[in-house]
């Protein structure tokens, strides 16, 4: 994994005048990496440490990891799996399992194999169903394994896995997509000045990586280059994104990490960079999320966490979603944090939110109304110096 670095910096002097200034009024505050290595320390920071959260006044600010194991799963992630009902190696072997699994049977890709489906996306338009019930795993972080490599080279990958009913989960596998590219120019001369418009612009093909109308676990995956989204939830409840690395999603126009329809999502510790919105959704009514302790890495082409609203939609209304809330994110990307394009049906709650690169709320948060509450953010890399010195 990619080293991301948004760190505070200062010098050895002003390390030593801070953290003696803030013993003599007894304050500190807690601290801890992106893969949870916690302590307690003077709010002065060296030049090595990587800070996603940050604890003030017994209120914990940003991203922290849970007992699970680290922001965006891999390596010390503790829900892994080593063995299954059914063992694959290849594309046939892996079909053949999914005809054959049932409900509470897990489906176990070697964590060394690659599974290229290229030739049979664009031949086929082959899609991996995975039944109700069924478990699709990999080992990704097991003694350092990356998880198997599932992936397309196709740019007409319309959807690569789908779940065929509720409950199914995908664990510890590597999803990786056709297009990583942000086709900056190919936007400009769709809808630029004298643009060519919509049409043109979908004639280039996009690809998702997973698609379901039922409840889902998505955890400890690697999901990158869809220049759709890696996740789209078409339709449901019960939806549960954890402990993923979700980047290079950037297709600019669509781009998403985490996309909804007429959705409910729970999105937690999982690690994002290089997408246009990790986060997004259609706005349409009966739609929403809960994202916490998640951690924006520090590239994104446009803001970060985004709902739709009706003039997106063109349907007349102005909802953006009915419930969303947003608190103990950590974000690292200059652009915008969260906009909320629209009204939310019943609120949008945005706090204790880290935005490191963000002088204050109208920076880093757009569309506040009087439905979207903005309350008990941190701003800045080094927030809570003024409260000390």
């Amino acid at each position: 994994m990619m080293q991301h670095e948004n760190r505070l910096r200062i010098g050895r002097r002003e390390f030593m005048g801070l953290a003696s200034t803030a013993a003599a009024k007894l304050v500190s505050w807690s601290h801890a990496s992106s893969v949870g290595a916690a302590q307690t320390v003077n709010p002065a920071l060296s030049s090595d440490q990587d800070i996603s959260w940050l604890e003030y006044q017994n209120k914990i600010y940003g991203a922290k990891p849970d007992d699970k194991g680290p922001l965006g799963g891999g390596s010390g992630y503790s829900s892994s799996f080593t063995k299954g009902d059914f063992e694959v190696s290849d594309v046939d072997s892996l079909l053949q399992a999914l005809l054959e699994a049932t409900s509470g049977q897990v489906i176990y890709v070697k964590g060394d194999i690659v599974l290229d489906l290229t030739p049979r996306i664009f031949i086929e338009q082959l899609e991996l169903k995975i039944p109700p019930g069924v478990t699709l795993a990999s080992n990704r972080g097991v003694d350092d394994s990356e998880g198997a490599v599932i992936c397309s080279d196709t740019l007409d990958t319309k959807v690569m896995m789908r779940a065929l009913g509720p409950n199914v989960r995908i664990t510890g596998i590597r999803l990786r997509g056709p297009n990583s590219k942000r086709h900056m120019e190919h936007h400009a001369r769709s809808f630029g000045p004298n643009g060519l418009g919509r049409d043109y612009y979908y004639r280039f093909p996009v690809s998702k990586g997973i698609e379901t109308c039922y409840p889902i676990e998505i955890d400890n995956c690697e999901l990158s280059a869809f220049s759709h989204c890696a996740i789209y939830l078409r339709d449901g409840t019960g939806h549960h994104i954890h402990h993923n690395f979700i980047h290079q999603c950037q297709y600019n126009g669509l781009g998403y990490g985490v996309s909804h329809n007429t959705s409910f999502s729970l999105i937690e510790y999982n690690l994002f960079d290089e997408n246009r919105h990790s986060i997004a959704g259609t706005g349409a009514p009966s739609s929403g999320y809960i994202a916490r302790h998640n951690l924006e890495a520090g590239i994104s082409l446009s803001h970060c966490f985004d709902m739709h609203g009706g003039r997106d939609r063109k349907d007349g209304t102005d909802i953006a979603g009915t419930t969303i809330e947003i608190y103990n994110n950590t974000f690292r990307a200059p652009q915008r944090a969260v906009v909320i394009r629209g009204i939310p049906e019943e609120k949008c709650d945005i706090y204790q939110n880290w935005f490191t690169a963000h002088a204050d709320e109208e920076a880093a948060i757009g569309g506040v109304s009087t439905k979207t509450r903005v309350s008990d953010n941190v701003y800045g890399a080094s927030p809570f110096l003024s409260h000390i010195l």
